[in-house]
């Protein structure tokens, strides 16, 4: 399971509505408990690809790093990723599942003609064969 704050989502749902129809894409900072993400904060992130922006991210190796300083500059880690599918499912794509790792969450929102819709939680099989449905809890901040 993950959690995460309402604002968080709400961060991810404008994000993806500002960049439509290109995907948007971000970090979740947070701490594992018990193998479920406790996300205590997103970051976004630049798409790098020059092409297919529409139906791809990629994170530059440097944005990757500077994440990864910046959770651990505030005590937490970093624990996932975040990124949206203009016009299509808040599914994970074969593309996804071969660019993911086994140990990241992975939340896909699904964004129709601008508008975002359903934000899905995922993680990928210990073989990287597939994605596994997660449970997403949303609190309200503070809790």
């Amino acid at each position: 399971m993950i959690t995460m704050p309402r604002d968080a989502v709400e961060a991810i749902r404008a994000h993806g509505r500002e960049v439509y129809p290109e995907e948007c894409c971000g970090a979740l900072l947070g701490t594992i408990e018990n193998g479920g993400g406790r996300v205590a904060r997103v970051e976004r992130m630049a798409n790098a690809r020059e092409d297919e922006r529409r139906r791809r991210y990629t994170i530059d190796p440097l944005e990757y790093l500077r994440m990864e300083k910046l959770a651990d500059a505030q005590g937490l880690a970093l624990i996932g990723f975040y990124h949206s599918h203009p016009d299509h499912p808040a599914a994970p794509s074969a593309y996804d599942r071969e660019h993911a790792f086994p140990f990241f969450h992975y939340l896909v929102l699904a964004v129709a003609l601008g508008e975002p819709g359903k934000l899905t939680a995922w993680r990928l099989s210990e073989d990287r064969g597939t994605f596994d449905f997660e449970p997403l809890a949303v609190t309200d901040s503070g809790e």
